[in-house]
């Protein structure tokens, strides 16, 4: 399975953006493939349009569907701006190995630690151990977002009448 971009084209990116990844980092088809995933399973739900070959595609891009301020993407183009956004998460799993996949539980999480006088109090998350934990990058989302369905928080119901 490949990920998204080349690893020529994430080196340009690389340098291009003054980066270099350390030197035990894994290699860079690793990196791309790790963060490719990481997008997709977080992302691919509320991404536009739907896969061109769901049964036979192994990335949740090209995308038939997909409409851009008011542009139809083609169906058979990886808009560049999904493989930058794979290069930002690779930049980040080569920097911090293992942070793009988290586990988590909510199972002992503290809420209030008392020492003496010290006092700590954590914020509540959400409920969703898992989510509360996944990591969300700026550089990936702002990137992604053109190509992303908006959040719906809730359900409204109208109802309007004339006479």
């Amino acid at each position: 399975m490949a990920g998204y971009g080349t690893d020529a084209a994430f080196q340009a990116w690389l340098t291009e953006n003054g980066h270099t990844l350390p030197a035990a980092a894994p290699l860079p088809a690793i990196l791309r493939l790790r963060a490719s995933n990481y997008i997709d399973g977080l992302y691919e739900a509320r991404f536009l349009g739907d896969r061109t070959d769901p049964l036979n595609q192994e990335r949740a891009w090209p995308r038939t569907g997909a409409v851009v301020q008011k542009v139809a993407v083609p169906s058979d183009v990886i808009p560049p701006a999904i493989d930058k956004a794979a290069y930002a998460a690779a930049l980040f799993e080569g920097q911090n190995p293992g942070a793009l996949f988290v586990s988590a539980s909510s199972a002992g999480a503290i809420k209030r630690e008392k020492v003496d006088v010290l006092e700590t109090e954590y914020f509540q998350g959400t409920g969703d151990a898992a989510a509360d934990a996944t990591i969300k990058l700026s550089a990936v989302e702002g990137l992604l977002a053109p190509f992303l369905r908006p959040i719906v928080t809730g359900v409204s119901l109208g109802l309007w009448a004339v006479g």
